[in-house]
């Protein structure tokens, strides 16, 4: 069912990295670090910026690639794993973006389970690449038949 979806790929969806955000996200995570928070730390900085936490983009929006729904409930978080061309800076406007990489499907202890990989982007307005991240999720055996898998 999901091998359809492999390489695509969701529209581009502006996001700010805003100054409020990344202060709760900061205390959410405990690490109050003044890069993040501090504006003059921010302006002192080699980025001459406030920056967000490696893990802030987990609160962007990635747009929805049409007919792909998976549930809200009963999926395991497998993997995550960042990579950056740069550090977000607080204020800046980006396009985030969702892909579909891969899809198996591996026998378990407890039936058949799922491994859906995703890409996750964010490019700056000009289209050149910040941050890649990749996660992966289990669609264990239950939730798969709640879809009709």
């Amino acid at each position: 069912m999901f091998k359809e979806f492999i390489g695509k790929r969701s529209n581009k969806v502006k996001n700010v990295v805003e100054r409020g955000a990344v202060k709760k996200f900061a205390e959410a995570i405990g690490d109050l670090h003044p890069i993040y928070i501090d504006e003059e730390v921010g302006q002192q900085s080699r980025y001459k910026a406030n920056i967000a936490p490696p893990t802030f983009p987990r609160v962007f929006d990635y747009g929805e690639i049409e007919g792909f729904n998976l549930p809200n409930v009963g999926l395991i978080h497998g993997e995550q794993v960042y990579h950056y061309e740069r550090p977000l800076l607080v204020g800046e406007e980006i396009n985030c973006f969702v892909e579909v990489v891969n899809y198996v499907e591996k026998a378990g202890q407890s039936g058949s389970m799922g491994f859906l990989t995703f890409n996750r982007y964010g490019e700056d307005l000009d289209g050149n690449p910040i941050f890649t991240e990749r996660m992966v999720v289990i669609i264990t055996e239950t939730v798969r038949k709640g879809l009709g898998v």
